[in-house]
């Protein structure tokens, strides 16, 4: 029997990563010179933890490989926090960037994700489970994943008012009699009181 190969990380658990990354699409760019033609990868990553933190980045290399990991450190950077209520957004929005419109709606627990193509990824790992879109201008995929970060960061903060304790008894307090005011009556024969 041959010996395994000897690895460093052999016997440690590796550690959890913090966010998930999916690529939405590798582009070949040509660029024509004197020379002749040189040849570029383009590679749009969005990257997410699926608990309300999401970010894009895009990056350029001669290799696939390398392209895919300036895109991850660029989208570090360019992490948003959007607002969750109970599994879906907060309420209906629709953001445009260059030619493409999202349409986002919110939606009831069973729905699941309603989204096509690039818009499905980013709202997969943003963190909802629940939500209706269409996209109604531009199919290009960049501007469709950028249009939908700007919605997801333009959500206004909603109370989630099912997770708040509430008391488990309260004190009956009976109903307050009515105060009885009696009416004064006229005095009969009284004398007038002239003044000279």
């Amino acid at each position: 029997m041959g010996k395994k190969p000897f690895s460093k990380n052999r016997g440690r658990a590796q550690e959890p990563r913090e966010f998930e990354e999916e690529v939405i699409q590798i582009d070949r760019v040509t660029r024509v010179v004197k020379g002749g033609r040189r040849l570029r990868f383009r590679t749009t990553v969005v990257l997410g933890n699926k608990k309300g933190k999401v970010g894009i980045g895009i990056g350029k290399s001669t290799e696939v490989q390398g392209s895919i990991k300036k895109a991850v450190a660029k989208a570090k950077k360019n992490i948003i926090t959007i607002n969750i209520y109970q599994g879906t957004i907060p309420h209906r929005i629709q953001t445009k960037f260059k030619s493409a419109k999202v349409l986002l709606m919110p939606a009831c627990e069973g729905t699941g994700i309603i989204a096509g193509g690039a818009i499905r990824k980013v709202v997969e790992l943003a963190g909802i489970q629940n939500i209706l879109s269409k996209s109604l201008g531009s199919s290009n995929k960049i501007n469709c994943v950028k249009a939908t970060l700007n919605a997801l960061g333009k959500l206004r903060y909603r109370e989630d008012r099912s997770k708040k304790i509430q008391p488990t008894a309260t004190a009956v307090v009976p109903p307050k009699a009515p105060i009885k005011t009696e009416a004064k009556k006229p005095i009969k024969n009284q004398p007038l009181i002239t003044t000279k």
